[in-house]
C-alpha cells in the first residue's frame, strides 16, 4: 500500500506506519492527515495486523502542524485546520478503538500534534535524546490530536496545563518519570525495541487486548458499577473466543499458549 507522506508495511503480524516527510521535519499537512486515516483503516481492516508501530524517518519524530502550509493557505487556515483535524482525529479514534496495540517509537523531537500522537498511542518507546513539547500556544493555537483528553489521564490536570500553557520542553527521562512514555532506550535501539515489543504483543490474545483498550478508554465516563458490568461482559466474551479457550487450556497444561485471532 503506497502513500504520499508515510510508509506502510505489514510484517509478521506487525503493521509499521512511518512518517516520511523528513525534509519537513515530518510536520503534518492535509495529505499526511489523510494518509494517517487511511493507514489506520488499513490496520483495522487487516486481520493479519496484531500490533502497530508508529515511527518516523529522519531526525525528528514530528514537528507538529506544517506552518508553511498554514501560511500558504492565508485566510483559509481555519478551514484547512478543520479538514486536517477531521482526518487526524478519525485516525486517532480508529487506532484507539481497534484490537491491535499501538506503539509509538519516538526518535528526536515530538512537538505539537507529534506529541499528541505519542500520547494517543497505547505504549511509547523513546530514545535518550527525544524531546517533547506541546508548542501550540507558541503559534497562538490550541491543542488538537486528542491531547486535551489523553494528557490529563496520563499525567493529571496540573502538569497538563503546565505543558500546554508554558510549552515546557520535556526530556525523554522526564517523559518517562511523568508516565508519558513506557521505556527510554539508546537512540540507536528505538526501532528495534519497539519492534520487539510489537512482535511479542502480536503473539498475544489480540481480541483480549482490544477489550482492554476499550475498557480503559471508557473507564473515565463510567461509575464503578457500570464499569464492572462492562468488565463482566468483556471477560465473558473473551471466554467464548478460541484465544480464551486456548489460554485456559495452556495454563492448565503448563505450556505456552498459541493464540490466533478468532
Amino acid at each position: 500500500m503506497d502513500f504520499e507522506t508515510l510508509l506502510y508495511e505489514v510484517r509478521e503480524g506487525v503493521a509499521y506506519i512511518t512518517l516520511a516527510r523528513e525534509k519537513a521535519a515530518n510536520a503534518l499537512d492535509l495529505q499526511m492527515c489523510r494518509d494517517l486515516q487511511e493507514a489506520a483503516l488499513a490496520c483495522q481492516e487487516d486481520r493479519a495486523v496484531r500490533a502497530v508501530v508508529l515511527g518516523a524517518r529522519g531526525r525528528m519524530f514530528c514537528a507538529g502542524g506544517d506552518l508553511v502550509s498554514f501560511r500558504a493557505a492565508e485566510d483559509e487556515v481555519p478551514q484547512l485546520l478543520r479538514r486536517m483535524t477531521i482526518h487526524l482525529h478519525a485516525a486517532i479514534s480508529i487506532l484507539a478503538r481497534m484490537d491491535a496495540p499501538v506503539i509509538a517509537a519516538v526518535g528526536g523531537t515530538a512537538a505539537g500534534a507529534g506529541f499528541s500522537l505519542v500520547c494517543a498511542a497505547d505504549l511509547a518507546v523513546a530514545g535518550e535524546s527525544a524531546r517533547f513539547t506541546m508548542a501550540y500556544t507558541r503559534a497562538g493555537l490550541a491543542p488538537d490530536g486528542s491531547s486535551t483528553y489523553t494528557l490529563p489521564r496520563l499525567i493529571g490536570r496540573r502538569r497538563t496545563l503546565e505543558l500546554m500553557l508554558t510549552n515546557r520542553l520535556l526530556s525523554a527521562q522526564e517523559a518517562l518519570e511523568w508516565g508519558i512514555v513506557n521505556r527510554v532506550v539508546p537512540d540507536s535501539e528505538v526501532g528495534a525495541t519497539a519492534e520487539q515489543l510489537a512482535r511479542s504483543l502480536a503473539d498475544g490474545p489480540t481480541l483480549a487486548f482490544g477489550s482492554i483498550k476499550r475498557l480503559v478508554l471508557r473507564s473515565g465516563a463510567e461509575s464503578l458499577e457500570s464499569q464492572m458490568e462492562l468488565e463482566s461482559r468483556a471477560i465473558a466474551e473473551a471466554a467464548r473466543t478460541a484465544d480464551g479457550r486456548e489460554g485456559v487450556r495452556a495454563f492448565l497444561e503448563k505450556r505456552e499458549p498459541r493464540f490466533t485471532v478468532s
